[in-house]
């Protein structure tokens, strides 16, 4: 499926989702979430791709690859939050959708907390006497 097809099935459920949404409020957000999956299933390949070509960009630059999964881990925790929060805010949740989004950020930065500090460790190194 390419951006054209994505963007048109995009439109015409969001037609169809704003005419349910007063009378049908449940298959009208029914509606939408089947949508965001079917988008969601039409540009997995594409984010393989992409997966793809890092590891090779990794690789080629000899980056350790405990800290490129890492990253990759960071980003894919950002994309599931806000594809969650999104969905729920839909929903008409604000609420719940800001504490999943506190959520994906606090394990973003349970994550990041090995790369910082050995981008901390390496700065150390290079300051002549700060190093205990």
């Amino acid at each position: 499926m390419d951006i054209v097809q994505i963007v048109s099935l995009g439109l015409v459920a969001s037609l169809l989702i704003i005419l349910l949404k007063e009378h049908k409020s449940s298959i009208a957000f029914l509606l939408l979430l089947f949508t965001v999956i079917l988008i969601f299933i039409a540009v997995i390949d594409h984010v393989k791709y992409i997966f793809s070509l890092l590891q090779y960009m990794a690789e080629k630059a000899q980056v350790e690859s405990i800290y490129f999964k890492t990253i990759l881990k960071i980003i894919g925790i950002a994309y599931i939050t806000e594809f969650g929060s999104q969905l729920i805010r839909d929903a008409g949740l604000n609420s719940l959708a800001s504490k999943v989004e506190l959520a994906g950020k606090l394990f973003i930065l349970m994550l990041a907390i090995p790369i910082i500090t050995a981008l901390i460790e390496t700065i150390l190194d290079f300051i002549p006497g700060a190093a205990g």
